[in-house]
């Protein structure tokens, strides 16, 4: 088959992507284990030359061609000069991929990406690989991660908008922004605000006179008006929380990535007029899996601030 030759039948998944520690194997991992509960037929792919503990298995491993390791043994460069070069390597043998994957035909792929954020920012190579897939007849989703923990600290947050939507634009595919970790923000800190102000990133405003009142980004705040401004301008950022230990709550992550790269509206699998609407719809489930959390989040709040009260 041609590099541009469609072939009569699409196959869909996902790219993860996302920074380091932000949970993209562990996802991979997760994901595919309650698709495959479904009914998919689901194969992982670890397009990551630097990921040696794979949490589970996978039907196909970039180790195969090239690895970190060896390229900074052999070149002499450091991990971030290493996995550019890794992914300009593997752009320039994309034929490899193509012939490797014919034999995951039929399959939904969770492709796992490496972390290095500039490879989704400004590196093209990725970007290019992602683009020949597309010409292969797949029809992929980026699923970005971002780290719950940064909600509780408005001036981490602020980058981590600024990241997700530099992201966006980047990659140029469908996008669902993913908050992981949500089983484990009770241990990062109080947040400022309810958890719908980060997942709908609602009036940004706030968020900066929150900043003000520290006296470091006091001085700051100029720039950071001006980055949410750019944040708001473009008003394509929002996100979905997740807890990979949650079944409602992968479900919600599912329905929103089928949404987003057309699963749901393919032949791959029967789905009654219901689940239909409620995947094209996609609010409803969005909103209350939210709410869902929320009342998790405030419930343990509450609970330690009896604790400490019983304490004094």
């Amino acid at each position: 088959m041609s590099e541009g030759s469609r072939g009569s039948s699409l196959a869909f998944g996902q790219v993860v992507i996302g920074p380091p520690g932000s949970g993209k194997s562990t996802y991979c991992h997760a994901m595919g284990e309650f698709l495959g509960r479904l009914g998919r037929r689901v194969a992982v792919v670890n397009l990551d030359p630097a990921n040696e503990a794979l949490p589970g298995p996978c039907a196909l491993d970039i180790a195969q061609l090239i690895t970190l390791p060896d390229v900074m043994g052999s070149l002499g460069l450091g991990p971030n000069g290493g996995l550019l070069y890794c992914m300009e390597y593997l752009e320039a043998n994309v034929d490899w991929l193509q012939e490797q994957l014919e034999g995951l035909k039929g399959h939904y792929v969770l492709f796992d990406c490496p972390g290095q954020v500039e490879l989704y920012t400004h590196h093209n190579s990725l970007k290019n690989v992602f683009a020949h897939l597309a010409k292969w007849n797949f029809r992929l989703a980026a699923v970005h991660l971002v780290d719950s923990h940064y909600c509780t600290d408005p001036g981490k947050f602020i980058s981590v908008l600024c990241t997700s939507l530099s992201t966006m634009l980047h990659v140029e595919l469908p996008h669902v922004n993913i908050l992981s970790k949500m089983d484990l923000i009770e241990q990062y800190g109080k947040l400022a605000f309810n958890l719908d102000y980060y997942t709908e990133v609602l009036d940004l405003s706030y968020l900066v006179d929150h900043l003000a009142s520290d006296p470091f980004f006091r001085n700051y705040r100029r720039l950071n008006e001006k980055l949410v401004e750019v944040i708001e301008d473009y008003s394509l950022v929002s996100f979905v929380p997740l807890n990979v230990q949650d079944k409602e709550s992968m479900r919600q992550v599912m329905q929103a990535v089928d949404k987003a790269n057309g699963y749901s509206f393919g032949d791959q699998e029967h789905r009654s007029l219901e689940a239909l609407m409620s995947a094209a719809v996609g609010a409803d489930f969005h909103f209350s899996s939210t709410l869902a959390v929320q009342e998790k989040y405030v419930q343990s709040q509450d609970k330690a601030v009896e604790e400490e009260v019983m304490d004094l």
